[in-house]
């Protein structure tokens, strides 16, 4: 039989600084408030000074205390972010060598499924510990979404994100709940282009095409192809994934989505008719977070013991590509 595989603990930390709607209200000389009535988001926390392995090594430190274990037990380490520290080598190695894990000890690799890159981290770490490859696993989200926004040309947009990390510690523990119950991801290639930061891969030659590089290092959202789009599969992708987790809606205990904005998250409820008191909304206080959003509303709610033995945890959201992903998880 293969081993319980468990959350042991789960840990988030935020930038120090914090910026309200109506400080980039001033710095784009628009009328006070203007931000807040278009986003929602009423504030989020922005880096002056920490890197992102600083706030990755935050929330990790933060999980392993949760989790009662040391870095020393972790002997694989997945980074799950939507945009990594640099193009090459991944994210995970550095974060590794921070942590302090010894030479050899760990294995360390990045996944990235954007927005969704944390389930798709939960998921490989669930596997290759319930296969006994590995004991005990961190997966880690951490984002400086407030880079490469286009202030100039989409300050809307631009006003969503927040940079914040959020990490879990996985292994092997007796639970009251049955883990990972189901999982699902769908993807739909006809929307690649809605979401984009196109310049950094082998797309543009920064040496041949130094004009496109230029015009492509700014994040792009086409926010009404992406409201359609969730308009026409979220209903039908939400009740797939039920039938596998072989649950009702009102089995479901907390939901806890992707922060994309505040009126992605009214769209959600409305489409999979979930109640509204059961789904975890920070994004009038943190923004969206890229991939981290979905680890950083977990250990919130963990922490708010909005989360107990048994329940009965959705993941659900949507990522640029397109894809729709969720996780039915019992605790």
């Amino acid at each position: 039989m293969a081993p319980q595989v468990s959350f042991l603990g789960t840990g988030r930390s935020v930038p120090a600084q914090q910026r309200r709607s109506e400080f980039f209200d001033a710095e784009l000389g628009l009328e006070t408030g203007t931000l807040f009535q278009a986003t929602g988001v009423a504030q989020r926390y922005v880096s002056q000074s920490e890197s992102q392995i600083d706030l990755a090594i935050a929330a990790i430190e933060n999980a392993i205390d949760a989790a009662g274990i040391s870095a020393q037990d972790i002997d694989l380490v997945i980074s799950a972010c939507g945009v990594g520290y640099q193009a090459i080598p991944s994210t995970a190695p550095l974060v590794m060598a921070h942590l302090g894990v010894q030479d050899g000890a760990a294995a360390a690799f990045d996944v990235n499924s954007t927005c969704l890159s944390f389930l798709t981290g939960v998921e490989t770490a669930h596997h290759l510990i319930a296969t006994g490859q590995h004991k005990t696993a961190v997966v880690f989200s951490s984002e400086l979404a407030s880079r490469a926004l286009p202030w100039a040309t989409d300050a809307q947009t631009a006003a969503l994100f927040g940079d914040g990390a959020a990490a879990a510690i996985l292994g092997q523990k007796s639970s009251a709940g049955r883990g990972l119950v189901a999982h699902l991801m769908k993807t739909y290639p006809s929307a690649y282009d809605a979401c984009t930061l196109a310049a950094g891969g082998t797309r543009f030659d920064v040496h041949k095409q130094p004009v496109e590089f230029a015009q492509n290092t700014t994040f792009h959202m086409d926010g009404k192809a992406l409201f359609r789009f969730a308009s026409k599969y979220l209903k039908g992708f939400f009740d797939e994934l039920l039938e596998r987790a072989n649950w009702t809606t009102e089995d479901v205990d907390v939901v806890i989505p992707h922060q994309a904005s505040p009126l992605a998250l009214q769209h959600m409820i409305k489409a999979t008719g979930v109640d509204p008191g059961k789904v975890i909304d920070i994004t009038q206080d943190y923004g969206n977070q890229i991939a981290a959003s979905i680890p950083f509303a977990f250990d919130l709610a963990r922490r708010d013991q909005r989360l107990g033995a048994g329940s009965k945890i959705l993941f659900l959201g949507t990522s640029a590509g397109v894809s729709l992903g969720g996780i039915a998880w019992e605790l």
